[in-house]
């Protein structure tokens, strides 16, 4: 049995202590929503990557920049509109200031990704589903990583390895990006997602 595996129901007996009818949402719905949000994640990816692909071999590395800058967002907020959550991506280093940047409950998921990634757990494994409550409500939080494959490199790796042309793109197109460096295997981000909660 795996920690979370023994913690799990520790929690649950302690928040039925403490709120029962919280604990009762968690302990029936957190895996039916972590399902949902977890195809809704892979959904994103699995469309990004053909649009990425999709271009790449129609304009090459410079024409993947347009994805990550239009298509991401967009693909993104059609999910968003279709399930009525926020379905975003979130960087352990940003490219984007206005998209991207992590909450403070995000930065904390990150920072277990990475120790968790630090301890050897596969990146394709890792993801994280919380009830939380916040000040306007009580949300379904969820974040699935993100890894960076070698063809991400092109734009995100270390400088020495970008090209020219992309290089100029990137710092027309993003004057204060701090994206770049990293390795293949690297932890680059999540899948973040916030489902509103009834009371």
């Amino acid at each position: 049995m795996n920690q979370s595996e023994f913690v799990r129901p520790f929690i649950f007996a302690m928040l039925a202590a403490i709120m029962p009818g919280a604990a009762a949402i968690a302990a029936d719905d957190l895996g039916d929503y972590r399902i949902e949000a977890a195809t809704v994640s892979k959904h994103l990816m699995e469309d990004l990557s053909a649009e990425l692909v999709r271009e790449m071999k129609a304009g090459g590395p410079p024409a993947a920049i347009g994805v990550c800058t239009e298509a991401a967002p967009r693909i993104a907020g059609e999910l968003s509109r279709e399930h009525g959550w926020k379905v975003t991506r979130v960087g352990t280093r940003v490219r984007n200031p206005l998209l991207g940047m992590p909450d403070a409950w995000e930065q904390e998921v990150l920072a277990q990704f990475a120790a968790r990634i630090g301890a050897g757990e596969a990146i394709a494994d890792v993801d994280h589903a919380e009830i939380v409550s916040e000040s306007d409500g009580r949300y379904f939080r969820y974040m699935r990583a993100i890894g960076v494959r070698d063809p991400c490199l092109v734009c995100h790796g270390p400088d020495a390895g970008i090209p020219a042309a992309v290089k100029a793109m990137l710092s027309e197109k993003y004057p204060h990006d701090e994206a770049r460096g990293y390795r293949a295997g690297d932890l680059r981000g999540a899948v973040s997602i916030k489902r509103p909660l009834k009371d």
